[in-house]
């Protein structure tokens, strides 16, 4: 199978997971993901961040599969000898919202777990991540979205230990206008204005602080920053950084260690399709936070 580049992958709301000494690549993989019908998500295979071998068809839903199109930024995560996968969907007169699916392999095939979204189904929401506490209990934390209440919200939501179902009411995390960062956009196709929220990812630091990256449009276009949670733990208070993160068009992160220790970002840019690419920078957590490196490990940008 030929090699590609990293540059050479269309790829949105990159996500990296490592297995047996592989870094595996998922995203949001469709030529257009806002037009329909999805065709699924696909995975690529490589060993140093660069060149990957792929793509592999991780997911192609069945005939009666309820998701339609917007199919969105796929993270996947190992549990209890399995393989999930959080992904967003919409389906015919439903509510977009992200479901979860199941796999005995990395790469898949993937397969419905969750009977449709576990999101609400009275709510728009999107980017579901999971997050295991400290005492086992899975939460899936997602956005609820600013073209339905206009200041987007971040949620948190227990799961059912298998991972199938909801376990508990949503929780409210923030808003958008929290971040001094965040600033109002207008979406023409939904003739609304209001704030982004989206791609929330958890990251226990070092020092035992639990950080939340997450993305909306700044006053430079597509951005990412991330909180802090006061008290440690999902429920927060959640005290904003001071400024984001990357703010150069581009955003959607997630944070992943190497294999030869290195912490990184990976994130997508530029915003716009198809000309989307994932991209890499290295990160130091200092005593309150993170700090982005000079230059990007993978990529011909610089912050």
């Amino acid at each position: 199978m030929k090699l590609l580049k990293t540059g050479d992958i269309q790829i949105r709301d990159p996500f990296v997971l490592k297995e047996n000494r592989n870094y595996y690549l998922f995203g949001s993989t469709d030529r257009d993901i806002w037009k329909g019908p999805g065709t699924g998500f696909d995975a690529y295979v490589g060993h140093d961040l660069e060149y990957w071998e792929g793509p592999y068809p991780a997911f192609r839903p069945d005939a009666g599969f309820w998701g339609k199109d917007n199919f969105w930024a796929p993270e996947v995560y190992e549990y209890r000898g399995a393989w999930y996968m959080f992904a967003t969907f919409r389906g015919e007169n439903m509510m977009r919202g992200t479901a979860i699916l199941k796999a005995r392999h990395p790469l898949g095939p993937y397969e419905p777990w969750s009977e449709g979204a576990v999101t609400p189904k009275d709510r728009m929401s999107l980017d579901g991540t999971l997050f295991v506490d400290d005492d086992g209990q899975p939460w899936m934390v997602f956005c609820h979205e600013w073209v339905q209440i206009k200041d987007g919200a971040i949620c948190a939501m227990k799961l059912s230990k298998d991972l199938k179902k909801p376990a508990g009411e949503p929780v409210e995390l923030f808003r958008s206008t929290l971040a001094p960062w965040s600033v109002m956009v207008e979406s023409k196709s939904n003739n609304v204005k209001g704030w982004v929220t989206d791609g929330p990812f958890l990251h226990r630091m070092n020092n035992r602080k639990l950080l939340m990256l997450w993305s909306c449009m700044g006053p430079s276009g597509y951005c990412i920053g991330y909180a802090v949670s006061r008290s440690g733990n999902i429920l927060g208070p959640w005290k904003q950084a001071n400024a984001p993160l990357f703010d150069r068009d581009g955003g959607h992160g997630m944070i992943f260690e190497t294999y030869d220790g290195r912490l990184l970002l990976a994130i997508h840019t530029p915003n716009k399709t198809p000309h989307e690419r994932a991209a890499f920078f290295p990160l130091r957590e200092t005593d309150e936070g993170l700090e982005l490196g000079t230059a990007c490990a993978v990529c011909s940008l610089s912050p």
